[in-house]
């Protein structure tokens, strides 16, 4: 108790909690952004459930990963040498989760662009069944889980500020799940930019993964422009058919 106190004393301390909350938010848009795609395939009674279960169960594994830090740790040292690159647990597990990535975001834009290939679908989406959504948003909690505690063990020492962080980026993933989720839903074109988000961040893991670091801070501003494109195009086309309409 007087460590936490005199923790809050320091004014490194908030600097480090403020940093660190920004980046973990950061990273949980990753993870709702396919939380929501994912949810939003299962029928109307049962997403907000789903969204619920995924995104406590992406707080309660990183909980969890904070009290084995000295296990996280380890994940970085090499393991197995695969072409001359020397890979660490941590890096194979974002390869894995990359390619799953991938693999799971083609799939979907194979779906909403090819439709008929897929006439059973729930408003224009191809059907999953509960327990496969929640084993799907299991896997990526679990490698963005990954990658997010070992971005906090980079940041602080203290595993206080790291457990604030990590609660309050989970807390806002969780109050803007539904409001994301019925966005994506009712904008459809907001779905294809969302999957090439997804697309783009796999392909990332995968880099990194390997060794090759691509600086967060170009993935986040090309989101944005395009996001920022997109939103020009829906409001053009919401000014049109106001016209339209009169």
């Amino acid at each position: 108790m007087q460590d936490i106190i005199a923790l809050t004393q320091q004014p490194e301390a908030w600097v480090a909690l403020g940093t660190l909350v920004v980046m973990e938010v950061v990273l949980g848009i990753d993870n709702l952004l396919f939380i929501s795609i994912l949810s939003n395939k299962l029928p109307e009674h049962q997403r907000e459930r789903a969204r619920k279960i995924g995104i406590g169960l992406a707080l309660i594994m990183r909980l969890g990963l904070l009290a084995t830090i000295a296990w996280i740790v380890q994940l970085t040292q090499p393991v197995v040498t695969i072409l001359g690159n020397e890979l660490s647990w941590k890096d194979i597990i974002l390869i894995l989760g990359g390619l799953f990535l991938v693999w799971k975001a083609t799939k979907e834009i194979h779906h909403h662009v090819d439709p008929v290939d897929h006439e059973d679908t729930i408003v224009g989406t191809a059907a999953i069944g509960f327990g496969s959504a929640i084993v799907q948003i299991l896997i990526l909690d679990l490698v963005f889980s990954i990658d997010s505690i070992i971005t906090a063990v980079g940041m602080t020492p203290h595993v206080e500020i790291m457990v604030v962080a990590v609660v309050t980026a989970v807390t806002v993933m969780l109050l803007a799940a539904n409001p994301l989720a019925t966005f994506i839903g009712k904008n459809p074109t907001i779905v294809m930019l969302a999957l090439s988000f997804l697309l783009l961040i796999g392909t990332t893991l995968i880099a990194e993964g390997f060794g090759v670091h691509v600086p967060k801070g170009y993935i986040y501003a090309a989101m944005a422009f395009s996001a920022i494109v997109e939103g020009l195009n829906m409001w053009a086309r919401n000014a049109r058919l106001r016209r339209k309409a009169h």
